[in-house]
């Protein structure tokens, strides 16, 4: 299904938004040394649920990042809602998804420069298989 030209402006408004509450709520936790993008947001066609795609560098501290970012949720939701008030009458549901898209491409290019060949070490084809 198409998304409508209103989906996609609300998708654009939470996504930059979303990328500066992130980006201000990681600041006064303390944590410098993690970076955090938006790499896509979608919004339902009823505009009642906004799924956001966040990409976590250094992916070893994907997973706790996200955890403590749902802690914040209800707090980003209202910051959003906040900045957005004149453009939406209501603030969609904020569900955060981790994005391991950058991962898998870097695993591909290694394996296409031959750095890890499964075909020599049979042991990496254990760690491909998806979860």
């Amino acid at each position: 299904m198409e998304e409508t030209n209103r989906q996609k402006k609300i998708s654009g408004l939470i996504q930059k938004d979303l990328a500066d509450v992130i980006r201000l709520t990681l600041k006064n936790a303390g944590a410098d040394n993690i970076i955090i993008s938006v790499t896509k947001v979608r919004v339902t066609p009823d505009l009642l649920q906004a799924k956001a795609y966040l990409s976590v560098f250094p992916s070893e501290k994907a997973e706790a990042v996200l955890v403590d970012i749902q802690e914040y949720r209800t707090k980003i939701k209202h910051e959003i809602a906040q900045r957005t008030k004149h453009q939406l009458r209501r603030m969609p549901d904020l569900l955060l998804f981790h994005d391991d898209s950058i991962e898998y491409i870097n695993d591909l290019e290694n394996a296409f420069k031959g750095k890890e060949n499964p075909i020599n070490d049979p042991d990496l084809l254990e760690k491909r298989k998806k979860k």
